[in-house]
Parts: C-alpha cells; structure tokens; sequence
C-alpha cells in the first residue's frame, strides 16, 4: 500500500490559501475517481482508499493543522504498516514559481512547517515530497502571504499545475523518483 499526504488546514476559511495546495491535490485525485474522503478521528486525517492501476493507495489529509501534520501521517503509517519508502508529502513551497512541481527524494524541512512535523514523527528526513510552487512571495511575511487566498487567475493555473502533478505521481509511483525529477523537476 502506497500513502499520498496532502498537507493543508482543516476549515472553510482555509480552503483555496495557498497554504492548502497539497489539500486541492488530494481533493482533485479523489472528485476524478469519484471517492470521498471520510473522517477518521483516530488516525487523525480525512482518508479514502484509491485503486490505480491495480495498486492500492491512501489519501490523506492531516485533520490536525499544518504544524502537526506529522501526528497524521505516523498514524496512518503505523496503523497500516506502511514503509517510508511507500510515502509521498505533497505541500506547498513559496520559494518555487507558482506553476512548477519539484519531486524530491527526501532533504530539510525547508522552514515549512509541516514538512517539519512529518519528519520529526517520522523520525527521518528521507521522506518523498512532491512540493507545488505558490511564490514568488511578495514583501510581506511567509505567515501572512501562505493563508491568503488564491485569486483567481493564481487558482486557474494551480489547476493546470495539480494536473501535472497528477501526472507526475502516477510517473513516480511506477518509474521512480529519478524518472519523475527528469520529467517534471
């Protein structure tokens, strides 16, 4: 089973920042196979089960807000046993042009924190991340400028951005994460 974490906050007020782009990813992969994520208070996450091309996949995204996300994640992982080498974090990054994707293959939390959480509840840095480009970041604080909404002409082309993504995903689940860097880095 494969795990793909998309990192975001929970509530209405948050839906389309920018902080919520790994949210959007998720939400995108489980409305076009007609799945609905449910909330599972246990493990601490909104979740559904996804088959892709007879391989099993979860969706999920952390109830537990940005800076705990990782709480989520290494409950999901512990609960169903799953490898880190089987995990992909899918989050926003400032630092990387709005329309561009980067696949990494693990690394620093970069100052997001989210990322941040992940690695430390699961204790290592060498984590898959696909991170989704919301900057450049005008002059004012990270803090402020990540929960600001999208306009819509920003929210236009993250779409045709999440749907590269999608591409990129199924790539790095069947190629690999080298395959993925060359095609879509």
């Amino acid at each position: 089973m494969k795990l793909i974490a998309g990192l975001g906050n929970v509530g209405a007020k948050y839906t389309f920042t920018r902080h919520n782009t790994g949210f959007m990813l998720i939400d995108s992969i489980a409305i076009n196979a007609g799945l609905e994520l449910k909330d599972n208070s246990r493990l601490k996450c909104l979740m559904t089960r996804y088959l892709h091309n007879d391989e099993d996949y979860l969706l999920i995204k952390p109830t537990t807000f940005m800076n705990l996300s990782g709480e989520a994640v290494r409950a999901v992982v512990d609960y169903y046993k799953i490898d880190i080498s089987d995990i992909l974090i899918v989050y926003d990054d400032m630092s990387i042009d709005l329309g561009k994707i980067r696949f990494r293959p693990n690394g620093s939390d970069g100052g997001h924190n989210g990322i941040k959480s992940v690695i430390k509840h699961l204790g290592t840095p060498n984590v898959a991340r696909l991170r989704i480009g919301i900057g450049p970041q005008p002059s004012i604080p990270s803090e402020v400028f990540v929960l600001q909404n999208f306009t819509k002409d920003e929210l236009d082309k993250l779409k045709e951005t999440i749907s590269i993504a999608k591409e990129g995903i199924a790539c790095y689940f069947t190629k690999g994460m080298s395959e993925a860097q060359n095609k879509y880095n």
